[in-house]
């Protein structure tokens, strides 16, 4: 790898380890042809998210708009004076990464400047271009043109993604609700959030995680560990929203220290050891 892409692919880690400390422990516990990939990935939809919750004051839609258009530039040149688009066009061309995944990404995106409540197709339409499609990308990588196992583990890489954007939806209802205007959950109204609110959703993110496992269990032994470490890391996020009540949800952002998430690694690395991953 020449200078100019590693410092790219090294301003991706930057940022990963800047606003994710889940993920970017979770992303030491890959397979090192993996680790700049991810974060490459991780970098691209960063960016993009950024745009569309903090630069206010900004004509964002435009700057959306120029974000992807700069992006399936660098992919069909194969180059980008963007260190961020540089390294993720190396990953979208070397993997075979789809555009329609990056579409329905930045579909998503998109949304966040439009929409402040979702019907049941909205929702959908949503947690699948915000989460489930980067969890496709990674896929991708992880399956290495592998294209059965691609196929195989679709449907349980799009539950790893789900479950971990509800959950996301859950811990942010505040900043969501009360700063932004947002209400990602369907039929329900955040002003007066019940019990019974807060227990038919995390009826479905259990679902989630349940089927996430399964495929989980079946990835390659290099991604494997790394993709269970941040499960595990949003498994015990779950279980905290789960015995929090719904009043409390509304006003503070539940979170796992960081010395939990050491506990938790720890607790990854034994179940390799024991095979149960």
């Amino acid at each position: 790898m020449n200078l100019f892409d590693e410092t790219c692919f090294e301003c991706s880690k930057v940022i990963t380890k800047k606003y994710s400390t889940s993920f970017s422990t979770g992303i030491r516990a890959f397979n090192k042809r993996f680790r700049y990939p991810v974060y490459a990935i991780y970098g691209f939809v960063r960016y993009a998210d950024e745009i569309v919750d903090t630069f206010y004051g900004h004509n964002q839609r435009e700057l959306i708009d120029d974000f992807q258009a700069e992006t399936f530039k660098a992919i069909d040149r194969g180059i980008s004076t963007n260190p961020v688009l540089q390294a993720f066009q190396q990953v979208v061309n070397q993997y075979g990464i789809e555009k329609d995944l990056i579409e329905a990404f930045l579909l998503s995106m998109r949304m966040d400047l439009d929409k402040t409540a979702y019907n049941d197709d909205g929702y959908k339409t949503y947690i699948y271009g915000s989460a489930e499609v980067v969890g496709l990308m990674c896929l991708r990588i992880f399956c290495e043109n592998d294209s059965a196992l691609y196929d195989r583990l679709v449907p349980s890489a799009r539950s790893l993604g789900s479950a971990f954007q509800k959950i996301n939806f859950l811990r942010d209802i505040k900043s969501d609700y009360e700063d932004r205007g947002r209400t990602y959950f369907p039929e329900v109204d955040f002003s007066n959030f019940t019990e019974e609110d807060k227990k038919l959703i995390e009826k479905d993110i259990k679902q989630d995680f349940d089927d996430a496992l399964v495929g989980i269990k079946q990835l390659p032994a290099g991604s494997r560990l790394g993709v269970y470490v941040a499960y595990i890391y949003y498994l015990q996020l779950f279980k905290k929203i789960s015995a929090t009540s719904a009043n409390t949800i509304i006003e503070k952002r539940i979170r796992v220290s960081d010395t939990q998430k050491i506990g938790l690694y720890c607790k990854a690395l034994l179940h390799r050891k024991l095979n149960f991953i």
